[in-house]
């Protein structure tokens, strides 16, 4: 049996614990996709059909079978990715903190971009749920705040919860829908944005500029969306920081938007130094998401394999004692199985 067979057999059993709903054909064809994109590392499609252990000889039939797969309605991303985003946000918030989701897009072909929202894991950040758009441009608040409300509906009572986004997402419509949700926000802001303080009319830049850098309870656009603003400018940094927050502005809550840069090395992972996505030559909006769900899938895979694998084979700078404000993950409740994750560990090293 080939290592990637009994990969699959291990993704296979831990998507029917997950998902037990989920049709076994369907089931067993993901995860035979989700172990090939680990063992291969590319989202190219020959690549991937020319891996797979399927018993058709051609390559072009085994091409058809998961072209077949990424085309099929049936194969819904929210589904499939609901109790793995749930593991992961309960994992993460198990200690009691708050949980940092994050909003970004980035471009996955030359007509499409991906709206993804992530969760911070440690010193990084794993994908929860996306959306497939064909533009060149920003994709809008609608699909924002489809994506945000399908997330807010897996979250276990409770949650607390801040989103960090960049300064495409620093819009009052995306603050209002936190404070909706009950969120906390870091949200990066453009400077030109108006601002109503006190009955006069203003900009941030003007704000930064007169050196006003902690703002308390202003109005933003001619929405008189009520935030809080802290602005922070770092030596050697061409511009400054610009942050709409949840709570009372400080310099070191401004610098918490620094935990949004998990997504760029999760967008890497997917792209130019992971699974090349850029490769796959796919042209329909829908098809990419569900080759996005067999990559968010192996990353899930990937991730949770190495924290079996410190948990349970620790190399000696491991071992450590971690300084003070950082802990470990605990072996148990990982975002994947422990039978799982032993037989990613075995696939790997076969």
């Amino acid at each position: 049996m080939s290592g990637i067979v009994r990969l699959a057999a291990g993704i296979e059993a831990e998507l029917a614990r997950r998902s037990p709903r989920q049709r076994k054909t369907q089931r067993g064809k993901l995860a035979l996709l989700v172990a090939t994109m680990l063992s291969e590392r590319s989202a190219n499609l020959m690549d991937l059909a020319a891996a797979v252990p399927r018993p058709a000889e051609r390559t072009d039939m085994r091409y058809q079978w998961i072209a077949r797969l990424l085309a099929d309605p049936r194969l819904d991303g929210d589904a499939v990715m609901q109790p793995f985003a749930e593991a992961a946000i309960l994992h993460t918030g198990a200690a009691g903190g708050t949980v940092v989701l994050i909003l970004d897009q980035s471009k996955v072909s030359a007509r499409h971009q991906v709206l993804m929202l992530s969760v911070r894991v440690g010193e990084r950040a794993l994908p929860l749920a996306w959306r497939v758009r064909e533009t060149r441009g920003s994709i809008g608040f609608v699909e924002q705040r489809e994506l945000l409300t399908v997330v807010a509906s897996w979250l276990p009572a409770g949650t607390r919860i801040v989103l960090m986004g960049d300064r495409f997402y620093g819009s009052p419509d995306l603050i209002a829908l936190c404070r909706k949700l009950g969120w906390g926000w870091r949200l990066r802001l453009k400077q030109e944005l108006l601002v109503f303080e006190g009955g006069g009319e203003t900009t941030l830049a003007a704000c930064f500029a007169g050196g006003r850098h902690m703002l308390s309870g202003i109005e933003l656009t001619a929405r008189r969306i009520v935030t809080n603003v802290a602005m922070v400018h770092e030596p050697g940094h061409p511009e400054p920081w610009l942050i709409a927050l949840s709570e009372a502005p400080t310099v070191h809550r401004a610098f918490d938007y620094g935990l949004r840069w998990g997504i760029e090395a999760m967008f890497s992972d997917f792209k130019s130094r992971g699974f090349g996505l850029e490769d796959s030559q796919l042209r329909h909006p829908a098809r990419l998401g569900r080759l996005l769900l067999v990559m968010a899938l192996a990353l899930h895979w990937a991730v949770s394999t190495g924290m079996w694998d410190t948990a349970h084979r620790p190399l000696p700078a491991e071992k450590k004692p971690q300084r003070k404000g950082r802990t470990r993950w605990p072996a148990a409740e990982l975002p994947s199985s422990s039978a799982a994750c032993a037989a990613s560990n075995v696939s790997f090293s076969s």
